[in-house]
This record gives C-alpha cells, sequence and structure tokens, in this order.
C-alpha cells in the first residue's frame, strides 16, 4: 500500500509539474489520467502491480 500511494502521489506531482511547465494540456493529461482509471479496472491491472512492485523490490535490494 504505501508503494503504490508513493507512486500515485510522484506521478501527481509530475502530472502537476508538466500541465504548469506548458509541456503538457489540460485536455492530454485528463485523458491520461482516465486511461490510467480504466486500466486499473481491467485484467491488466495484476500484471502491472506484479510488474511495479517487483521493480520497487529490486530498487530496494540495491545497496550502495
Amino acid at each position: 500500500m504505501a508503494i503504490s500511494l508513493s507512486v500515485v502521489l510522484l506521478l501527481a506531482v509530475i502530472l502537476v509539474v508538466l500541465i504548469r511547465g506548458g509541456n503538457l494540456k489540460a485536455g492530454p493529461a485528463i485523458i491520461a489520467v482516465l486511461f490510467g482509471f480504466f486500466l486499473a479496472s481491467t485484467g491488466m491491472a495484476d500484471d502491472i502491480q506484479r510488474f511495479l512492485n517487483s521493480i520497487a523490490s529490486t530498487i530496494n535490494s540495491i545497496s550502495f
């Protein structure tokens, strides 16, 4: 839960920065948000979640 919440906040911040910077207009941003919302209700949601979890665990296992 903590990882998914962090990813949502990170993506929200990036989206706001892109919109305010003029690199992304409001229309395409709304379409992207709706696409993500509807994608989360498909059968691909579990695969995407597993993929993101594996990336997060890989990054977490890297020691500097």
